[in-house]
């Protein structure tokens, strides 16, 4: 077994070269110091979203929370501005901390990368350790790659690579191969709190700094939570406030009733949100699974036009642009299909489709999934798109 050197803290997953190095006595206390400081709050978090469904089941509905409506009406406030390297999102490339992968991402043309601990990355414990390996060295620009059949894959020379974000994986995961004080790590913490030690202030020589997507959130308290983090962790290791950035994902249709205090919570490092959209669908079919008024048809034919989801993109975009922050859109989930050339036209067809619409919607980027797809996202939007962003565009109706 690892030996952690640090009271309280057990390494119960194997650990094989470099991982040493991510997991040394330095990241595992500030590891510890963070859990220690903030699971129990997240722990009671969780519990309330249980109550809350609990209510739902009992026929409560969902509104605008009455207690922040004084947030709501207040139209003077904003968020910070865009940090550097989060001006122009106008395309998002996402994917797995696989080191090829990664090396693929940031060379394709996207303005940014996000790197996933969450939904694209298996949570082995290999992956989670060896993802922040390539973390190090992609902040480093050290990163490269040699497959077994000798191909060599290595950051583009021209300097022109996307800038780097991370994705922690969500409130309710916890990573079982770290204890501390006998009590499972919470993972959202475990995933930032080593990214963040090793990485931020490399990130910000770099260029660019200590960026973050949110997932799965499902209230302002939970954003909340992630702020208090934010602050903790920049003042231990001697940053400014404010220079982390923070996305985040709207994919629970409990957030959606709360976006304007989620971002006014995060407000000093919020950089805006996201239509997670599939797990948007997912969360509307959990919470009203009991309800047969909110039964759905095959969700190839749930698109963004579905009067529900096209309400959700309006109030997120407006929502973003009065507070100053980027809108961004959803998912590509389409990839090439080889071998088929009408079929692939096809899949090709509906990602341009689908990005014509979100710019023309107001949303100030988008993601896709494969490098092939970025060139098709940069044409809608470089099209149609001409400044930045479109903070300009208010949607007020």
């Amino acid at each position: 077994m690892f030996q952690s050197r640090v009271p309280g803290v057990q390494v119960l997953g194997k650990v094989v070269g470099q991982q040493a190095e991510i997991l040394s006595p330095e990241a595992l206390a500030f590891v510890a110091k963070l859990h220690r400081l903030f699971n129990p709050t997240r722990i009671q978090l969780l519990q309330a979203r249980a109550d809350q469904y609990r209510k739902i089941q009992g026929g409560a509905s969902l509104d605008f929370l009455p207690e922040t409506a004084h947030i709501r009406g207040d139209l003077t406030w904003r968020a910070a501005p865009p940090a550097p390297g989060l001006v122009d999102r106008r395309v998002e490339i996402t994917g797995p901390v696989d080191r090829k992968m990664v090396i693929n991402a940031l060379n394709s043309g996207a303005r940014t990368f996000m790197a996933d601990f969450e939904d694209s990355s298996a949570p082995t414990w290999f992956n989670v350790v060896d993802g922040q390996v390539n973390m190090r060295d992609a902040v480093r620009r050290t990163i490269s790659f040699t497959s077994e059949q000798g191909k060599v894959y290595k950051l583009r020379a021209d300097g022109k690579l996307a800038t780097l974000l991370v994705r922690p994986r969500g409130w309710h995961m916890e990573e079982a191969h770290v204890l501390v004080d006998g009590q499972r790590c919470s993972a959202s913490i475990f995933d930032f709190a080593l990214y963040f030690f090793h990485n931020a202030k490399a990130a910000v020589a770099a260029g660019f700094g200590p960026y973050f997507y949110l997932p799965k959130m499902e209230s302002y308290l939970e954003a909340r939570l992630w702020n208090d983090i934010f602050n903790v962790a920049q003042d231990e290791i001697g940053l400014a406030r404010g220079t982390i950035r923070g996305t985040v994902l709207i994919e629970t249709i409990v957030a959606a009733f709360q976006m304007d205090e989620i971002i006014y919570e995060l407000r000093e490092h919020s950089s805006g949100l996201n239509c997670g959209r599939w797990d948007y669908i997912f969360s509307v079919i959990k919470k009203f699974r009991h309800d047969p008024r909110f039964t759905l048809p095959d969700r190839s034919d749930v698109t963004m036009t579905s009067p529900f989801m096209d309400a959700y993109v309006r109030l997120l975009i407006k929502t973003c642009h009065l507070r100053g922050v980027h809108a961004m859109g959803g998912m590509a989930a389409q990839i090439p299909i080889k071998g088929d050339a009408k079929a692939n036209q096809a899949a090709m067809d509906k990602v341009r489709a689908d990005k014509r619409r979100e710019v023309l919607a107001g949303h100030d980027g988008t993601w896709v999934a494969h490098p092939a797809l970025v060139a098709i996202a940069l044409d809608e939007f470089d099209k149609n798109m001409p400044s930045a962003n479109q903070f300009h565009v208010r949607r007020e109706e």
